[in-house]
């Protein structure tokens, strides 16, 4: 009985989960080694977890955890992986303007959400993509919802910042007058 309630949480919450985690290590195979962990150990707990618990934040405090655990011992590797990111962008320079200025815009918001601090990336991923509500955020990162609050509102200043520059950038590329 116990295992059909978790193949329920599963069901319920995996996607999600995993798309969070895509979107937070910007690598596929992270994110699918993560995710598979972040249940595993979801799975060992589940007995423990309080009746009426908020399993949503409870799964997205454990992948956050794996996160945090990830980074530290991989930082090596997504320094690489951003520098591969990097070169993709300056080789796809072909097609046609827009969808290059699209394709610009894209790589120059990613650049910019991964070079956010680490808890204001979070927030930030946790609040605009997968609308967890302050509360959660606080929980899933062992904080107070007013600091998660307020690293979604740094991490947001720091992206209006990041593509205030990408704005100019298009403006000053304008087509000569006639």
């Amino acid at each position: 009985m116990a295992d059909q309630a978790f193949e329920a949480v599963v069901a319920a919450h995996h996607g999600e989960i995993h798309r969070y985690l895509a979107r937070v290590t910007r690598r596929p195979s992270d994110a699918d080694d993560l995710s598979q962990e972040t249940f595993l150990r979801a799975y060992r707990a589940h007995g423990g977890l309080a009746p009426g618990a908020n399993v949503r934040a409870w799964l997205f405090a454990i992948a956050t955890n794996l996160c945090r655990n990830h980074w530290r011992s991989e930082a090596r590797r997504r320094r690489a992986h951003e520098a591969i990111g990097h070169r993709d962008e300056r080789q796809d320079a072909g097609g046609p303007e827009m969808e290059a200025e699209l394709e610009q815009a894209s790589h120059k918001i990613g650049a910019i959400v991964i070079a956010l601090p680490l808890k204001q990336r979070l927030a930030f991923t946790m609040r605009k993509i997968h609308e967890l509500d302050y509360d959660a955020i606080g929980q899933s990162l062992d904080c107070s919802a007013e600091s998660a609050r307020a690293h979604v509102f740094q991490a947001l200043r720091k992206i209006r910042r990041g593509l205030g520059d990408l704005a100019i950038a298009q403006v000053g590329r304008g087509e000569p007058s006639a």
